[in-house]
Parts: C-alpha cells; structure tokens; sequence
C-alpha cells in the first residue's frame, strides 16, 4: 500500500480494546497498511496474543497495558508513546463494556439501573473516550495532524431495545464529543470522526451476543439479516485512519447493515 492513499506506512496508531474484537480487526487492518500499531488492553494475555498475531502476519505492533478507567494511565500511555516514537498520527478509542440488556426484560429496566452500574458504564464507555481523545488531541495539535477514531454504536444515533440504558446513554454522548472536538481541531488538521457499529460478533458481555437465541433477537433488527464479523470494520476504519479521509471531520458513520435506513 505504499504510496497509496490508504497508505499508513511510517505512520504511528494507537487503538484501545486491541485484544479482541472491533480494536484487534482494526489494529490489524492498520498494520496491514503499514502502521505501527500500539495495542493498548486492560487483559494482558489477551494483548499479547493480539500482538503475537500481527507481528507473525509481519506487522509492526507493541502492547501497552492500560485500563481506560484511569484518565492519567491514558495521558501517560499515550504521553510515551510519542516521546519512543516522535508522533502520533491515528488514535482509535474503541474500548467499551455493556450496560446489560435493554428494557424488555426486568433486568434492564430503568428502575433496575444501580449507581454502581451506571457509574463504572460512563468511566469506560464515556470518561474513557474522552481521556482518550484528550491525550491524542495533544500531541497532535503540536504536529498540525492526525486522525482519531471514536467507536460509538447505532444505539447512540436511535433508540435500542436490546441495549441498557447507560450504554446508550455513553454512546450518544461520543457522538457529541466527535463533533465538538472536531470543530476544535479542525484548526489544526486534525480530523475527529466516529463509527457506529450495528451487532457485531464480539466478546462484549461475555460474548453474550453468540447464544443463539441473542443472536436471532439482533440478527432480526437487521436488514441484511445477520451480524457482522469484526473484518467488515476494517474498510471504513482504515479510510477514516488514512489520508483517504482528508476532507471528513465531525461525522459518525454506521455500519450497520442497514439499521439506521428503516
């Protein structure tokens, strides 16, 4: 991909929740352009098998070890990061935990919510992001450049039955924190833009969307039908990643087979 302008080579990416899922399909889609890419991951064993994985495909990866509920531990990461590599040039905050099931059965419900949950639910999925964002924004103000990447979800742009209320309630709130901080950063170059998965094949809550009878229940919210295999992120993280992406700040684009047209 050298020369292309999909091209991520001599480039510098970090992505939070690496170890699995949608942050190692696109930690790999990353590489694969010819990135170095920081895995970053709170399960340490995960991350070193995610790592493993990019670097036997012949990939430049390194792990970092980091809980996105610490909002130092992000700036710090992010802080050396630069200061080994002297740049910084994609940021992907993808972390994120499950809020439970949505309000069709009792245990979603709004009266069911406790302060514990709805708390530990906006440190990751919101504070997170932002602390994320923040750290990024940073240094790339200083280099007049860069693109980051905020994994928000289709349950943050409508309404979703099958998700709890503090997961929708952070993901409509990442929507926001894309375009307020790309109005700012446009100044500087540097293009903010979100992605809005739809149901995808993952191990958040525990891989609970893999039981057969969840997976009907999302499946049929769908207009294609099924859900999505972590690989068919790749082309649109990889775009927003990329120099491709020059002329696009402040938007969240779904991937979603079709949920935000009905």
């Amino acid at each position: 991909m050298n020369g292309s302008r999909f091209s991520m080579v001599g480039k510098v990416a970090m992505v939070t929740g690496a170890a699995s899922g949608l942050g190692l399909a696109i930690s790999e889609v990353l590489a694969e352009a010819g990135a170095h890419v920081a895995l970053a991951d709170v399960d340490r064993e995960g991350l070193n098998r995610a790592v493993g994985r990019l670097s036997a495909a012949g990939g430049r990866a390194e792990a970092v070890l980091l809980d996105v509920s610490d909002r130092e531990a992000i700036r710090r990461r992010t802080d050396d990061l630069v200061a080994r590599h002297g740049r910084l040039d994609a940021m992907v905050a993808n972390a994120g935990v499950t809020a439970g099931p949505g309000y069709l059965t009792e245990a979603g419900q709004i009266n069911a919510v406790n302060d514990d949950q709805w708390d530990r639910v906006l440190q990751i999925n919101l504070t997170g992001v932002f602390a994320t964002i923040q750290s990024a924004a940073k240094h790339m103000k200083v280099q007049r450049s860069g693109r980051i990447i905020a994994i928000a979800s289709v349950a943050g742009l409508r309404s979703d039955v099958m998700c709890g209320y503090a997961y929708t309630a952070t993901k409509s709130a990442v929507v926001n924190l894309v375009r307020q901080s790309a109005m700012e950063l446009a100044a500087y170059d540097v293009m903010v833009n979100g992605i809005a998965p739809g149901p995808f094949r993952t191990n958040i809550a525990s891989g609970r969307i893999r039981q057969p009878e969840v997976a009907a229940q999302f499946a049929a919210m769908v207009p294609l039908g099924r859900i999505a295999d972590p690989e068919e992120i790749k082309g649109l993280a990889l775009l927003l990643a990329s120099p491709a992406s020059s002329f696009m700040t402040g938007v969240t684009i779904p991937v979603d087979g079709g949920i935000m047209a009905k």
